[in-house]
């Protein structure tokens, strides 16, 4: 696969100092919280390709500052029990990978449903705004809006074994 570098937009940023190269073909995606947690503590077996797609690149995960925060905060969840380093090392690895998209909404943005748990619509806001092709979780009240007639167009949501059966059908 060839890789070309790609215009920085306004706003967003990566923590690595390398260059980001990227696919021409790259999705674009929004992890949520718990599937981070599933790939960058539990480092579920299920799901390593779904890694394995944003460590190579294949992928653009996309962040910004309040979904980086809401990981950093539930890495330290007593439930846990990670050390300090530990929490240190799943946000860093996570946060060197992803693009930063911390850009205001555009003007004319498309208005998005209202999640029922309003912690949740900062990652359909995410989506919208770093323009994602997919929003992957496995939180239910994101889940119900994937059927949602005004998010068709802007990007889907997916859970974790949704998006790897999607990986499936396309090789």
């Amino acid at each position: 696969m060839i890789r070309l570098p790609r215009e920085p937009e306004a706003g967003v940023t990566s923590q690595d100092a390398a260059p980001v190269f990227l696919s021409p073909a790259s999705l674009r995606v929004v992890l949520d919280t718990n599937v981070l947690v599933s790939l960058y503590v539990f480092a579920d077996s299920r799901f390593a390709p779904l890694r394995a797609r944003s460590d190579s690149g294949e992928w653009q995960a996309i962040t910004n500052a309040a979904c980086l925060g809401e990981f950093r905060r539930v890495l330290g969840y007593p439930l846990f029990a990670l050390t300090q380093q530990q929490q240190s090392d799943a946000l860093a690895a996570y946060a060197a990978r992803a693009i930063h998209h911390d850009a205001p909404p555009p003007a004319a943005a498309v208005q998005l449903p209202r999640c029922k748990d309003r912690d949740d619509q900062k990652f359909l806001e995410l989506a919208r705004d770093g323009a994602a092709d997919w929003l992957v979780t496995a939180d239910k009240a994101l889940l119900r809006l994937a059927r949602r007639e005004r998010l068709r167009g802007l990007f889907r949501i997916l859970t974790p074994e949704a998006a790897l059966a999607e990986l499936r059908t396309a090789l």
